[in-house]
């Protein structure tokens, strides 16, 4: 089992807890590990049946629970989200008396259902699937570049079953359960938007070209696009507005939460990583790790983009108290000259940023014309959690 930063962080906080996250992200297996004293999970049909109809079921229970009963593990809230206000009744009325961890895997769900999320109560946290640093010595990059790191998947060792359990994935939860959630009347165009967010992941989002080569209407299409979001199957990595805001493309860019799941919805081999998107591989991974520390690990970071009118690009920018980074990435092991423009000129026309770092696959860091350029996994060091 690899050791999840959540947990640590979760342990070390006290707090009540409500984590969300996609399926199979590890929610349930962290939320365990923590050793509640009680634990209900509403994915079992028979215990969502004996709570749906009586929330206040929960309520009573609590009540006449032991003394030795202090820590509760609500596991899949999102199907009854009316238990978030006995959850609230219990904390108001004996904020000492039983720490809730709480696990779901949409906030869609919960926001439709009108659910009390419970401000001020319960701190929200966001699980991913394993970052590099929670790899460890498992960390292999053409591996995660291929199957990316939902933890049981990539903990299986035989790749042809690691590719048939992506598979499976992206079919059985992303077009039946994530169509579901959605109430897709159109399951065929809702089918097409999903195959074509996979080839645009790590690409500039227009939402009326997506909408039209899906062949669906513009609000339908951002709808749907909004589900992804809101079930954490995708995320967005907005424009930076900077100081030289007129000559900026606006329009963000989207990616999938996982390189396995983008490669087995793009049907690729899964067995290595094609050569030509390696760059744009490498990139998405980038962007996933920075995203994962975003919230719990490193509130106050922002995530952005930089695109100018005239072709001048930087993948990110990430933002935190005074510093701006502006970050490329290249999947080659040697630098040259003509890597650096973007970020020359970014640094040139917005002189808050702090640091030009160029991230590559080469062996040593090094400082060329005042860019670092950073190794890999030298850059991931740089990041928190």
């Amino acid at each position: 089992m690899y050791e999840r930063s959540l947990a640590r962080l979760l342990r070390r906080t006290g707090r009540n807890a409500l984590v969300l996250g996609p399926r199979q992200v590890g929610k349930s297996t962290l939320l365990a590990s923590l050793r509640p004293d009680s634990t209900i999970n509403f994915a079992s049909p028979r215990v969502f049946r004996d709570y749906v109809g009586h929330p206040d079921r929960l309520e009573r229970e609590l009540d006449a629970a032991p003394g030795s009963t202090r820590t509760v593990f609500l596991d899949e809230v999102q199907r009854i989200p009316e238990l978030l206000d006995a959850v609230q009744v219990i904390i108001d009325r004996e904020p000492s008396r039983f720490r809730f961890l709480l696990s779901g895997s949409s906030a869609r769900q919960l926001r439709r259902g009108q659910a009390n999320l419970l401000p001020g109560r319960v701190q929200v946290h966001r699980l991913h699937p394993l970052t590099i640093r929670e790899l460890g010595a498992d960390f292999d990059l053409d591996r995660v570049l291929a199957h990316g790191t939902l933890p049981g998947i990539y903990r299986e060792l035989n790749p042809e079953v690691r590719a048939s359990d992506l598979r499976s994935y992206t079919d059985s939860y992303l077009r039946e359960e994530v169509q579901a959630e959605a109430l897709v009347r159109n399951v065929g165009g809702f089918s097409r938007l999903l195959d074509l967010v996979a080839t645009a992941s790590g690409r500039i989002l227009n939402v009326h070209n997506l909408s039209q080569d899906a062949g669906l209407g513009y609000e339908t299409a951002r709808r749907y696009l909004e589900v992804l979001e809101d079930t954490l199957i995708a995320f967005r990595v907005p424009a930076w507005s900077g100081s030289d805001r007129a000559n900026l493309i606006r329009h963000g860019k989207l990616f999938l939460f996982d390189l396995g799941v983008r490669n087995a919805l793009l049907r690729r081999p899964l067995d290595r990583p094609l050569d030509d998107e390696r760059g744009l591989l490498l990139e998405h991974l980038v962007a996933v790790e920075i995203y994962r520390r975003l919230g719990s690990f490193w509130p106050e970071a922002t995530l952005h983009h930089y695109r100018t009118r005239h072709g001048v690009e930087v993948d990110f920018v990430l933002s935190f108290g005074r510093e701006t980074w502006g970050i490329e990435v290249k999947s080659g092991r040697r630098v040259h000259t003509s890597m650096l423009r973007g970020l020359k000129a970014l640094a040139y026309r917005n002189p808050q940023v702090t640091r030009k770092i160029l991230v590559f696959l080469g062996p040593r860091p090094q400082v060329v014309d005042g860019v670092e350029v950073l190794p890999f996994t030298d850059f991931l060091d740089l990041l928190p959690g």
